[in-house]
């Protein structure tokens, strides 16, 4: 893989992991705390309550067509492509179909009511491990838009997500934050999180978003092929890594 070049402008505000604090010592308090007593529980409460008015568990087994039992593997298999919607989709798009389909208030992708009945439905996976299936020709073709979305530099800065995420880059710091190896931080797996500078719920593709904004990139929409893309090539990474699924998660 090409070495990626940062501009300087980026670079001076970098340093090692051993030269800047990523947080002070009442943030690693609150952090801690947090940890024991997420936030986010309430909000996965939220989401369950939401979902029982498509009919739970069962509802959602029945319109991916398998049986409850393997529920849990399937959903940890998402993104994934439902022939029924003809595409490879979220977990978020396939609880929208199904408000269609029923007849319900459809919510908006990017609503707080989604991110929490995403959140609900996607812990109904917990300590399972990805399994995205590349033998399938859709999803493999949905990973590799992910990969060149993930890869490629946009912009005027001339940045990517790999521009911070490459292994030549991965622990240095940025704006006080390590910069992580997706696969080993689990990030794929660890989304819906409660994020702690926003104290709200926030889902994988919405953190794209933000560093996309941060960036000074045109932001992707939640649900389009690239954004749904790149959260099957991030969840792979956490498939690589064997990485359980461990929703809600706790970041930064």
């Amino acid at each position: 893989m090409k070495r990626i070049i940062l501009p300087i402008a980026l670079l001076v505000t970098m340093a090692s992991a051993g030269e800047q604090f990523a947080m002070s010592d009442a943030d690693r308090a609150m952090y801690k705390e947090m940890l024991e007593n997420n936030p986010a529980d309430i909000y996965v409460e939220e989401g369950g309550e939401l979902f029982e008015k498509l009919g739970d568990e069962a509802a959602l087994a029945k319109f991916l067509g398998v049986s409850e039992k393997e529920l849990p593997k399937t959903i940890a298999g998402f993104p994934k492509y439902v022939k029924s919607l003809g595409n490879v989709v979220g977990l978020d798009q396939v609880v929208q179909a199904m408000q269609v389909e029923q007849g319900k208030e459809k919510f908006k992708l990017k609503s707080a009511k989604m991110f929490s009945i995403l959140a609900y439905v996607k812990s109904l996976a917990n300590d399972e491990v990805a399994n995205i299936d590349l033998s399938e020709p859709h999803e493999k073709a949905s990973y590799d838009l992910g990969k060149k979305t993930f890869e490629t530099a946009r912009g005027g800065r001339g940045l990517s997500c790999n521009s911070c995420h490459s292994k030549d880059i991965v622990g240095m710091v940025l704006r006080t934050q390590p910069l992580p190896d997706l696969g080993e931080a689990g990030s794929g797996a660890t989304w819906p999180a409660y994020r702690m500078t926003k104290s709200s719920l926030r889902t994988l593709q919405r953190r794209f978003q933000g560093c996309m904004k941060n960036a000074l990139l045109k932001v992707i929409p939640i649900g389009s092929k690239e954004m749904v893309g790149l959260e099957v090539y991030i969840s792979k990474l956490a498939q690589e890594k064997k990485k359980p699924i461990a929703i809600p998660g706790l970041k930064r």
